[in-house]
């Protein structure tokens, strides 16, 4: 759904009311042409040509998670709208993110793409800077009328993963590693905590965050990650969802050490199918899909046909914006009761938490 002073409208409505708005700004070709600089027009909204620029996460291409999921939007919006892209990632502190987007903007590349909350300050000051250049943020709202937000339901998402995880645990005993205690991953606690505990008012539910609020370290720390989901198993967790980003792996290694029996439970992407070692890919018993990759694309394609910011845009389980991955077959017998919480969600019979 599309938010902004006027109400919401459905994801469907996206591409056409974001249609209605005012006429895009196109990027520039890099040859001969004219880069934005702050508060100008420049070229690079006449040109016609569209070039994307997206600023990665900590962590970067390659975690198999939430920052390739962004990619692969992006990759898309290459093959299919003829999109010219290019993609930087921060510094392992995260300190340059502005410098990325400001790199980003002086090549001409317009629309830029911030994957993750922790960009939201950064955005909103370049934003200002570079007013004919239209930004989005996944994870964040808008800030800016050149800035688009790109949200999840999270919560709802990792509510079927918690059902899931009760009706298949054999001990009673789950565990949820967080990277980072921030607002945006205690949705997925507490979605997860939700779904388990109406499943089995009585399960046990162990929770361990890998850093505090602001340290952003938590999600490139696989050997926190593992850490953490070995104590789990040894307590007697039989089955152990992430929103780790990177430190996932861990994760996974924590499973597979575990022996028969232990499970994990991947994110945003489906990473059964995105991790590299197969004895890592047989633990994952699903992974609770965060569809960037659409919500990147879609983006993309509604600023090539004329969007511009100001707005939010919730991709949630009616939209299928959120979900869970049946890579491997292991939740194909509880589906059913998976499909129940779905539409009892959609129809509002349940309401999901955002805070454990």
């Amino acid at each position: 759904m599309l938010r902004n002073k006027f109400g919401k409208l459905a994801i469907s409505t996206l591409a056409g009311a974001m249609l209605m708005a005012a006429a895009a700004c196109g990027g520039s070709s890099d040859s001969g042409s004219s880069t934005a600089s702050p508060g100008a027009s420049g070229e690079a909204s006449q040109s016609g040509s569209l070039k994307v620029g997206l600023a990665f996460d900590v962590g970067g291409r390659g975690d198999k998670s939430f920052n390739d999921s962004a990619y692969a939007g992006l990759e898309r919006a290459q093959k299919e709208l003829g999109a010219e892209i290019r993609d930087l990632s921060p510094a392992g502190d995260g300190s340059n993110r502005g410098e990325l987007l400001r790199q980003l903007a002086d090549a001409g590349y317009n629309p830029i793409v911030a994957v993750g909350f922790a960009y939201a300050a950064d955005v909103e000051k370049v934003a200002k800077e570079y007013t004919d250049v239209q930004f989005a943020i996944v994870d964040s709202a808008s800030n800016g009328p050149n800035v688009t937000g790109l949200l999840f339901a999270e919560q709802q998402g990792s509510y079927l993963a918690g059902v899931a995880a009760a009706l298949k645990s054999k001990t009673g005993h789950l565990g949820f590693v967080g990277g980072v205690e921030s607002d945006l991953i205690k949705k997925f606690e507490a979605g997860f905590l939700a779904g388990a505990k109406a499943t089995k008012p009585d399960i046990k539910i162990d929770s361990k965050y890998l850093t505090p609020d602001g340290d952003f370290s938590g999600f490139k720390a696989p050997d926190k990650g593992k850490i953490a989901a070995e104590k789990m198993f040894q307590d007697g967790a039989d089955i152990v969802y992430h929103a780790a980003g990177d430190s996932g792996q861990g994760v996974f290694q924590a499973a597979a050490a575990a022996g028969e029996g232990k499970w994990a439970i991947g994110v945003d992407a489906d990473q059964a199918l995105t991790v590299k070692d197969q004895a890592l890919s047989k633990v994952i018993m699903t992974s609770m899909l965060k569809r960037v990759d659409n919500a990147v694309f879609e983006y993309i394609k509604a600023f090539q046909g004329g969007a511009k910011g100001g707005s939010d845009v919730v991709y949630d389980l009616k939209t299928e914006g959120v979900g869970l991955a049946t890579t491997g077959d292991h939740i194909s017998d509880i589906q059913d009761k998976l499909d129940e919480a779905k539409q009892k969600i959609i129809s509002g019979e349940i309401t999901v938490p955002d805070k454990p």
